[in-house]
């Protein structure tokens, strides 16, 4: 087993707003350390507990997605790879779900804005979304990279070969997530914590929350990547697909069509079999049902399914 390093705690006023690699390090560690990072939610603290709609269309999106660092890794130059190993996600009490105009995969269709205000119990393993729907509590950071090569500011909003916004659901507690660095000392930085969401986000937003996260940096230099690798402990996919489904696809010749069509397909049957209205079936597609490719070798059609946890309605297994 690896020696433990030493723990860092990153000052809670250390974050940004874009990926940037001139920003000064708020902390240097040595490879191996860890570090706990206090991490805002998306909104930056523009939504609270007791937020209405009017919150989110007066959001300023200028201070969103924050992200906790720079932190500068000794050792680290490009064309290593950092190893980030995620140790603990600790939440607040509550996480907050929107549909924000001009944000989403169905952009267009959603004009009006929309908020749901969960509970997140840690203790019992569950979120809170509704009287009708329990999700399981699965924490996760959906920003976490480091700095790219190019120089000048870049958005936080999309992703890059370097991560960032990659809202992928299974970097949980004991995964180990490989980033390709780009500048000398990695320049690492994370945020947007979520404590549950489907795989796509498709209204584009989760369980938004604040958490404290704990984990571990390492320099590699024993192989290589060019875009982000992670690894998955044994059994952690089968855990989160303990559920019956109900698979709701879509069949076009262009895949963001047929994702588009499934999703379609899937908030008009949570309205037929669960009663939902059209916004809350759209917010809970993207904060449980996954999104899966089927196919990409029949052309020219490709074949994409949701999949709805049935047992949401269930009690939140």
């Amino acid at each position: 087993m690896a020696a433990r390093g030493s723990l860092h705690d990153l000052s809670a006023d250390a974050f940004n707003y874009v990926w940037d690699n001139s920003l000064e390090p708020a902390l240097e560690v040595e490879s191996g350390d860890e570090v706990l990072l206090h991490v805002r939610d998306a909104s930056d603290e523009q939504i609270h507990e007791d937020s209405g709609v009017e919150d989110v269309l007066n959001l300023d999106f200028t201070h969103v997605n924050p992200v906790s660092g720079p932190v500068f890794v000794r050792g680290a130059r490009p064309g290593d790879v950092l190893e980030v190993e995620l140790l603990e996600l600790s939440p607040q009490g509550w996480g907050w779900t929107a549909i924000i105009p001009g944000f989403g995969l169905l952009a267009d269709e959603y004009p009006e804005p929309w908020l749901r205000i969960s509970r997140v119990e840690p203790e019992t393993g569950r979120v809170r979304f509704s009287e009708q729907v329990t999700l399981p509590y699965r924490p996760f950071p959906g920003t976490l990279g480091v700095a790219p090569d190019e120089p000048g500011e870049h958005s936080i909003v999309p992703p890059s070969r370097f991560g960032g916004n990659m809202d992928t659901k299974h970097l949980n507690p004991g995964v180990k997530l490989y980033l390709p660095v780009g500048v000398e000392g990695a320049l690492f930085s994370l945020g947007d914590t979520h404590a549950a969401q489907g795989d796509g986000e498709v209204c584009g937003t989760a369980i938004e929350t604040q958490m404290d996260v704990t984990l571990r940096l390492s320099v590699r230099r024993d192989f290589s990547v060019q875009t982000p690798q992670y690894d998955l402990p044994g059994g952690a996919v089968a855990a989160h697909e303990q559920s019956p489904y109900h698979v709701c696809t879509g069949v076009a010749p262009d895949l963001m069509a047929a994702i588009k069509q499934a999703v379609r397909e899937t908030i008009a049957f949570l309205g037929h079999r669960y009663g939902l209205d059209r916004s809350e079936a759209y917010a809970v597609a993207s904060v449980a049902v996954d999104l899966r490719i089927h196919e990409v070798v029949d052309a020219p059609n490709w074949v994409v399914g949701a999949f709805i946890p049935e047992s949401i309605f269930e009690g939140g297994v």
